[in-house]
Order: C-alpha cells, then sequence, then structure tokens
C-alpha cells in the first residue's frame, strides 16, 4: 500500500481541508478516468468532493465520532485501490456510498458493536427532522427542557427499529438522501425500501404520540 496517497492516512477532516483546489470543474466521470490512470490529484478531488456524504452515510449507521472518522478514511482507501475496476455502470457516488454502507457493517461485525445505539448523538437539526415525521403538534416548542425530553424520545424511539430500517429512517429523514440511492446502498429496491420507510414511521409515530401523550 506504499503508492497509497498520503492523504489517506489522515483523518477525513484533514483530507478536505488539504485537499488542493482546481480551477476547472471536470464531472466525477472524467475524474474517475483521470483517476484510474493513476493521477492522484484527481482522486483527491473526487475526495473533496464527496467525503461530506460518505461522512453522512457513515454516520447514518456509526455512533462515535471516531468510529465515523476511521471508517470514512477506510472508505476513501477502498475506493482508491479499487477505483481501477470501477465499470462507470453507475454513478461515481453510488459505486462509494455503497462502499461506505459496507464498510460500516464490516466494522460493527468486527467489533460486535450494536448500530445506533443512540446516546444524545443526534444533532438538534437532525431531531428536527426526525421530529417533521413523527408529530404533527408543536410539542417541544422552544422550552430547553421540553426539546431535551423530545430528543430522549427520538433517540428511544430510533433505537426500537430493527438495525436496516433505522439506518434507511436516519438516511433518509436526518441526512436527506434520495429513496433511490438509499436502495442502491443497501441493495434493495425502490419499492421495498418505500414500504420499510413507510411502516418504521408509522411505528415511531405511534410510538411518538403515545409516549408524548403520557408524558403531558
Amino acid at each position: 500500500m506504499d503508492n497509497v496517497p498520503k492523504y489517506v492516512a489522515a483523518s477525513a477532516t484533514a483530507v478536505a481541508m488539504t485537499a488542493r483546489p482546481r480551477t476547472a470543474k471536470p464531472d466525477d466521470r472524467e475524474l474517475v478516468r483521470a483517476a484510474q490512470k493513476g493521477e492522484v490529484v484527481a482522486f483527491e478531488e473526487l475526495v473533496r468532493r464527496h467525503q461530506q456524504r460518505v461522512m453522512a452515510v457513515v454516520g447514518g449507521v456509526l455512533r462515535r465520532r471516531e468510529d465515523i472518522e476511521d471508517v470514512a478514511q477506510q472508505v476513501f482507501m477502498k475506493a482508491y485501490v479499487s477505483i481501477g475496476r470501477f465499470d462507470m455502470r453507475s454513478a461515481f457516488s453510488t459505486w462509494l456510498y455503497k462502499i461506505a454502507v459496507n464498510e460500516c457493517w464490516d466494522y460493527l461485525r468486527k467489533k460486535k458493536v450494536r448500530p445506533l445505539s443512540y446516546e444524545a448523538d443526534l444533532s438538534e437539526e437532525q431531531v428536527r427532522h426526525v421530529e417533521q415525521f413523527v408529530s404533527t403538534d408543536s410539542h417541544g416548542g422552544g422550552n430547553p427542557s421540553d426539546r431535551a425530553e423530545l430528543r430522549e424520545i427520538v433517540e428511544r424511539l430510533l433505537g426500537e427499529l430493527s438495525e436496516e430500517d433505522r439506518v434507511m429512517l436516519v438516511l433518509k429523514e436526518a441526512q436527506g438522501f434520495a429513496v433511490e440511492e438509499i436502495g442502491r446502498m443497501l441493495n434493495l429496491n425502490v419499492n421495498t425500501v418505500k414500504v420499510r420507510l413507510f411502516r418504521a414511521r408509522r411505528k415511531l409515530a405511534k410510538t411518538y404520540r403515545r409516549r408524548v401523550g403520557a408524558h403531558s
């Protein structure tokens, strides 16, 4: 692995900071073709473009910041080593995010860690996104104590879903991925993703209303 760029050994955050700006804006396919010919700068540009999204995918599965950065680093390393075999039949982003999801599952299997074991790890913005589809009222308002209670409820609700359904829901509602993207990442057809998202939302909404009603 001596020929792997040095940035791969750094955290994903450091990569973004050190990637050199480019005046031209070739599309991903052009950059992939250049990277397949050994142009490291082209691959660095691909990393710069997709780093935040990869972190979002990994963050939808893992909990600890350190784990997220380690796995994101591994994702880019695997992509660099494997890019010569990328056949352009799908978008580079789809291929890359699928690697990200698979690396997350591999990491969890090796560590024997239960994914998405939330402990106040969702940001305020993510809690608001999830709240939008589990609640039709304005519970929580601007009161900090109520917001903290809402956060706890949302996180506990997510913990009641199956691993794959939690990943789907977080990727869709908190991270903003399209149904088609999620299907490609998880090797599921679009209709299956839609049905499972619908069932997960319905379960969360029902449980949410019951728990909020018990606290009101």
